[in-house]
């Protein structure tokens, strides 16, 4: 079988690409920039091309059919509507990554599933991911366009270590003030759940729902099913580093209330307490015994009945040593053009929280 990824080499996707790249059953093709080509597996083809130049798409890709496009870097609709144009007479089924913040915000019940209406009137990323699930089930509707909808949670990987608070440099300051015994924000009293997924246990559910035509039509949330506080987060990475978490618990209203333009789901996502009660179980070692599990009946065949996922307590140690040493690689570059102080340490946070900073951290916290 053949598939197409747009993107395929972020914190979600690279880790569907590997997998695809060991099974033979599967013929890869990626169509992206090539920005990080360099991590794309040998036997996976890639095709370096703007998606948005529909001409030189068309060109790239002329003779051939799939079984599965997967679309990883869709946000809105005119993005979506371009994949319509591209692929409706050449592929089987195309699976579009939503989002898990599309569900209705404020929650009615803390247990959220796929029949969860959909409605965020706090982040616009969340409407226009709404806005493309509608675009993309009238197409399915009206003219049998094969669509899967997904909406993951909050995934990880090993670039990319799962913080509620960060700057726009993303973890890796927040690590490096751990490292330094210097404190670090935890919303709220940190006690709020959370699920974290790990992207290659994501891929699991991915995978089983390629070229699976009874995905077609439906929606699925992809999650794993564990579930932490942030202040149990906060630890896992403070004891893999080997050091003292020094927490400052900060009020998740005066975060939001203080973030200079940041994002909601940076700033208002986290803090709330949800379960997802995915119908896929990542961890099942058999189908579904109630029956009732939607995914794990379409994906047990195709996993095996392997499992094989592990916590975030057992990985901490791995992703904090990957996250270290890919950081040495970029600090001869970012420092050269980046002020130190605005990639190290509190620099970002300054510049995102400037009230919140100035009333908790002492200047050479923050701009040390």
């Amino acid at each position: 079988m053949r598939a197409l990824f747009i993107g395929g080499t972020g914190t979600i996707s690279s880790a569907i690409t590997r997998r695809l790249a060991k099974d033979p059953s599967w013929e890869l093709w990626l169509i992206n920039r090539g920005n990080r080509a360099d991590t794309v597996p040998e036997n996976v083809h890639q095709i370096v091309c703007d998606i948005n130049d529909e001409d030189a798409v068309k060109k790239s890709l002329e003779g051939m059919t799939f079984d599965c496009v997967g679309e990883f870097i869709g946000f809105t609709v005119d993005q979506v509507e371009r994949d319509f144009r591209l692929f409706k007479d050449f592929t089987k089924q195309y699976i579009y990554i939503s989002s898990a913040s599309a569900y209705n915000k404020p929650a009615a019940s803390y247990i959220i599933t796929e029949g969860t209406s959909l409605a965020n009137p706090y982040w616009e990323y969340s409407r226009n991911k709404i806005a493309c699930e509608e675009f993309l089930m009238k197409r399915y509707r009206e003219d049998g366009f094969p669509v899967t909808i997904v909406r993951p949670s909050h995934t990880y990987d090993e670039r990319s270590i799962p913080l509620g608070v960060h700057g726009k440099n993303g973890s890796w300051q927040v690590i490096k003030r751990m490292m330094d015994g210097k404190p670090v924000i935890i919303h709220g009293d940190g006690e709020s759940l959370w699920h974290l997924t790990f992207n290659e246990d994501f891929a699991v559910g991915y995978t089983a729902l390629m070229g699976n035509r009874h995905a077609i039509g439906e929606a699925f949330q992809i999650t794993g099913d564990e579930v932490l506080t942030w202040n149990q987060i906060y630890q896992t990475i403070a004891d893999a580093l080997g050091v003292e978490l020094k927490a400052y618990h900060v009020s998740s209203e005066l975060l939001k209330h203080d973030g200079d333009g940041q994002d909601p789901a940076a700033l208002g996502e986290p803090f709330l307490v949800l379960a997802f009660v995915a119908e896929l179980d990542l961890l099942d070692d058999g189908a579904g015994e109630d029956g009732d599990d939607k995914v794990d009946r379409l994906a047990y065949q195709h996993r095996g009945g392997q499992g094989g996922r592990r916590d975030f307590q057992n990985r901490g140690g791995e992703l904090v040593q990957v996250h270290e040493a890919d950081h040495d690689g970029q600090r001869q570059q970012r420092v050269r053009t980046h002020r130190p102080d605005l990639f190290f340490g509190c620099g970002n946070l300054w510049h995102s929280f400037p009230s919140l900073c100035s009333l908790f951290y002492p200047a050479d916290i923050c701009r040390a």
